[in-house]
C-alpha cells in the first residue's frame, strides 16, 4: 500500500532534488528500478517518478533551474519535500501554521487538474526563497507539500488514508526546525507518524493541549513516557520527541 491507490489514497511521494536530473534518471534506471513516470512521458518534462522497493514513489526534480555538469554525484541530493494528501486546504494550512509553526511558502494552483499544491516549510536553515526561479524552493530540505483536491472538503467523514490503520504503508514525516514561537530543531525522516523534536517536552506538549489538538498518545499514556503523539485534521499522526541537542535549562 504505497498511499497512491484507491481506496487508500494518502501519502503521495517524498521528492529528492538532485544536481542533473538527466544522469540522475538514467543511474536509477540503470540500477533497474522501475519508473512511474520518466521524464519523457506526460506534459511535464521536468520531473520523474520513480518506485522503491516497497513502491513508494520518489519524484525526482532539480535542484537547480538548469543542470549541473554532464553527471550526477548523489552526495549533492537533497531531500525536498514530503507530499501528502489533505480533504480541506484551508483547515490543514491553519493547523500546520498555526499549530506546527510553519510558513507558506509556496502555493501552486492547477485549475485545470482540480487540484492546488502548498509547500509549507521552516525558513530558519534553508537559503531564501527565490523569487525569480523555476522552482523557487528547489534547493531547500525538510518541506510538507499539502496537496488539495478540489471538492475533497465537501465529502463527509475521512476521506484519505493515514498509512497506520490497516494495510499499513506510510507512517509519518519528522519536521525538526527552530522557529520564534515553537521552538523544534531541523531535518526530516521518513518512519512511522510525523514528528517534531522539541526543546522541552513537556512545555510543547502543554502548548498543544492548550490548542485543542486531538492527541493519539499523551506523555503520561503508556509505558513511553518520553514520547507524544498528536493527529493533524486529516488523521496523519505526529510524534512530539525531546531533542536533547536545544534541551532548555530554563522555563519558557
Amino acid at each position: 500500500m504505497n498511499g497512491n491507490t484507491e481506496p487508500y489514497r494518502g501519502f503521495g511521494h517524498i521528492a529528492i532534488s538532485v544536481d542533473n536530473i538527466e544522469a540522475a534518471c538514467k543511474r536509477l534506471e540503470d540500477a533497474g528500478y522501475p519508473f512511474q513516470k520518466k521524464l519523457t512521458e506526460g506534459r511535464m518534462k521536468n520531473i520523474a517518478f520513480v518506485k522503491d522497493p516497497d513502491g513508494y514513489w520518489v519524484e525526482i526534480i532539480r535542484r537547480h533551474d538548469e543542470d549541473v555538469g554532464a553527471a550526477t554525484d548523489p552526495a549533492t541530493y537533497r531531500l525536498n519535500h514530503t507530499m501528502i494528501r489533505v480533504k480541506s486546504a484551508e483547515t490543514s494550512l491553519k493547523f500546520y501554521q498555526e499549530v506546527m509553526g510553519m510558513k507558506l511558502l509556496r502555493t501552486w494552483e492547477n485549475k485545470d487538474g482540480g487540484f492546488n499544491l502548498y509547500f509549507l516549510g521552516y525558513p530558519g536553515s534553508n537559503p531564501s526563497v527565490k523569487e525569480d526561479a523555476k522552482n523557487p524552493v528547489a534547493e531547500w530540505e525538510g518541506l510538507l507539500e499539502l496537496t488539495w483536491n478540489y471538492g475533497t472538503e465537501k465529502q463527509e467523514g475521512k476521506v484519505y488514508h493515514d498509512g497506520n490503520s490497516q494495510p499499513q504503508g506510510f507512517g509519518h514525516i519528522c519536521k525538526l526546525k527552530t522557529v520564534t514561537s515553537f521552538p523544534v530543531d531541523c531535518l526530516l525522516t521518513i518512519a512511522f507518524p510525523a514528528g517534531v523534536s522539541v526543546d522541552d517536552i513537556e512545555a510543547a506538549c502543554a502548548r498543544f493541549e492548550s490548542l485543542n489538538v486531538e492527541w493519539k498518545k499523551r506523555l503520561t499514556d503508556g509505558k513511553m513516557k518520553n514520547i507524544a503523539f498528536i493527529l493533524d485534521p486529516d488523521g496523519y499522526w505526529i510524534e512530539v520527541i525531546q531533542n536533547e541537542g536545544i534541551k532548555r535549562t530554563t522555563d519558557w
